[in-house]
């Protein structure tokens, strides 16, 4: 496997873990849980999210039969989507502190602009092959 998806796959894997573990103290901890929105994000863009790249990263030019377009789009969208998920979580604490969207706003964009990179990085990578000549 390349150090691309590696590295998606780790991440992944300790998002999972960090969502388990705010989802046993959210189970603990009543009915009212300001990090609940961190919970979710963690589940969807760390875990999911990120196991989606990691194997997308591997499979995608393999069953496309080229090369990935693009390892540097790859490495930017992976520190754009770590950077980009810690900058929501801290976010989201703000906002339930201060009521201040702000911070979560900025990382939401950083997150956004991540997943529009690994988007091009694959459709470049995944281009229709020609279509077979008709036999004569």
């Amino acid at each position: 496997m390349s150090k691309i998806t590696v590295w998606f796959i780790k991440c992944a894997m300790v998002y999972f873990l960090l969502a388990i573990v705010l989802g046993l103290h959210m189970a603990t901890s009543g009915t009212i849980y300001p990090y609940m929105p961190i919970h979710a994000h963690f589940n969807l863009l760390g875990w999911m999210s990120m196991m989606i790249y990691g194997v997308g990263y591997h499979i995608l030019p393999r069953f496309s039969g080229k090369p990935l377009y693009s390892e540097k789009f790859a490495e930017w969208q992976f520190w754009l989507a770590n950077i980009g998920l810690v900058g929501m979580t801290l976010g989201w604490m703000v906002r339930s502190w201060q009521g201040d969207s702000r911070v979560l706003m900025i990382f939401s964009i950083v997150e956004a602009v991540s997943a529009l990179i690994f988007v091009i990085n694959m459709f470049k990578t995944i281009k229709a092959a020609p279509a077979p000549s008709a036999a004569k």
